[in-house]
């Protein structure tokens, strides 16, 4: 079972910056058991990534990377330091046979597509946020500090 801290990080800074596409995939990943969703490292060989690299590959800021996706989705999208986040030192000390921790967060997942769905317009195509980067919309960035220049409102 995920701790309070986890499901706070999660729910507060996880959730609002993942993208519509993103919550598919890590539904799509934790619901499979796919071997493809690791711990114990940010990423081995591409395809294989932790939850936070799998999310920063489908996320328009980070979609270009691949070794440091993950930690840069974290500290630079999503606000974190990625050494000291609750969720990734929590799925790192569980494995992949820890069913109670990977249906904890599927269902959390769940319950936000869910959630996006019926608020009516907050899918990645209807956010009205734009990443200059990439030319790619994006649902809730976080534009702290240093990542101001990259979005702007349509």
């Amino acid at each position: 079972m995920l701790s309070q801290q986890s499901l706070n990080e999660f729910r507060s800074a996880w959730l609002p910056n993942i993208t519509d596409v993103g919550l598919n995939r890590l539904i799509e990943l934790l619901g499979s058991g796919s071997p493809l969703l690791i711990h114990g490292s940010f990423t081995r060989a591409v395809p294989q990534g932790c939850l936070a690299t799998q999310i920063a590959w489908n996320h328009p800021t980070t979609t270009h990377l691949t070794q440091e996706a993950g930690i840069t989705w974290l500290h630079h999208v999503a606000g974190l330091n990625p050494a000291t986040s609750h969720v990734i030192r929590e799925w790192d000390r569980s494995s992949c046979n820890d069913f109670e921790i990977r249906a904890e967060l599927l269902d959390l997942l769940r319950e936000e597509r869910t959630s996006r769905q019926t608020s009516g317009g907050q899918s990645q195509e209807t956010s009205g946020v734009r990443c200059q980067a990439s030319g790619v919309k994006s649902h809730k960035p976080n534009v702290k500090n240093q990542d101001r220049h990259l979005v702007t409102a349509i």
